[in-house]
């Protein structure tokens, strides 16, 4: 493997373990503050982009508004689950594996019905043909330098909300201990909502920005659900920062091995580093908290 084909793979790395970034951050929200291992979750990054995928082809609506609304469009869902079963579930005080068994009967329930609906076809956007830029012989496309870019000013923006609003510090003081912020007057039931809200736009943005480098497929948030729950645990469970951290590191193990084992080990790769972190550092590189 030559010096320009390492780099070409480190990009592409890049740009992929961006996408798993934002959908790793909107997980470990989840977990850190609802304690939910919710694994529906990449199905909802699959029904973000294919909300974006409808509004920009069907609707005309440029990309960018398309992901807009396919945010709004995840949000919903993912409110909806909140009302009809999460809620219900806390309320009943409902054990780890049965919260688990659940979200995987929600995620076939939400692959079927987008199966369902739009078919089992690739899709593509309505997006005008850009040539490939090239940097110091490197050709990268257009729209994955676009991903990284948006990645970063997504994961700005959450680090100023958690950091310096108001419902940011509560978000943190709940993942930290319910019961005791629940007495000290923060109001535990809006903070679940607006996790629910940050996690399904950056899951939803994740989900339509991986449409724009490959295409938007049933499964794709599926084959990407491993690498997400990697990355989770590998930068700390409940560690947004971390997520972040472990999603490059993710992405970037995926691509750099595909000279070596080929394309379709990727998820072995990813499930290999979680299985070792778990038996080297259970508890992540990070701290597990918010």
């Amino acid at each position: 493997m030559d010096l320009q084909q390492t780099a070409q793979l480190f990009v592409n790395g890049i740009a992929v373990g961006s996408v798993i970034a934002l959908a790793a951050v909107g997980l470990t929200l989840t977990y850190g503050i609802l304690r939910l291992s919710n694994f529906a979750h990449g199905d909802f990054m699959t029904l973000g982009a294919y909300f974006t995928w409808l509004a920009n082809t069907t609707a005309n609506i440029n990309i960018w508004l398309s992901m807009m609304l396919g945010a709004i469009g995840t949000v919903a869902a993912m409110l909806l689950s909140e009302k009809i079963i999460w809620s219900p579930m806390r309320d009943r005080r409902a054990t780890s594996t049965t919260l688990i068994i659940i979200s995987i009967g929600l995620a076939l329930f939400l692959r079927n019905g987008i199966i369902f609906i739009w078919g089992g076809s690739n899709q593509s956007y309505a997006l005008p043909v850009v040539p490939a830029i090239e940097v110091f012989g490197i050709r990268i496309a257009f729209y994955r330098i676009l991903v990284v870019i948006l990645a970063i000013l997504a994961i700005v923006a959450l680090h100023l909300l958690l950091q310096n609003t108001k419902i940011g510090k509560a978000m943190r003081a709940v993942a930290d201990n319910v019961d005791l912020a629940r007495v000290t007057g923060i109001n535990v039931d809006r903070v679940v909502i607006w996790t629910w809200v940050i996690a399904g736009s950056l899951t939803a943005l994740g989900g339509g920005m991986y449409g724009l480098i490959t295409a938007v497929r049933p499964n794709m948030g599926w084959f990407l659900i491993l690498p997400m729950f990697a990355s989770v645990i590998l930068g700390g469970i409940g560690n947004p920062y971390g997520a972040i951290a472990g999603a490059l590191v993710i992405g970037l193990a995926q691509e750099l091995s595909v000279p070596f084992l080929g394309s379709e080990y990727k998820l072995g790769v990813a499930l290999l580093m979680m299985i070792v972190v778990l038996l080297i550092r259970p508890q992540g590189l990070f701290k597990g908290t918010v």
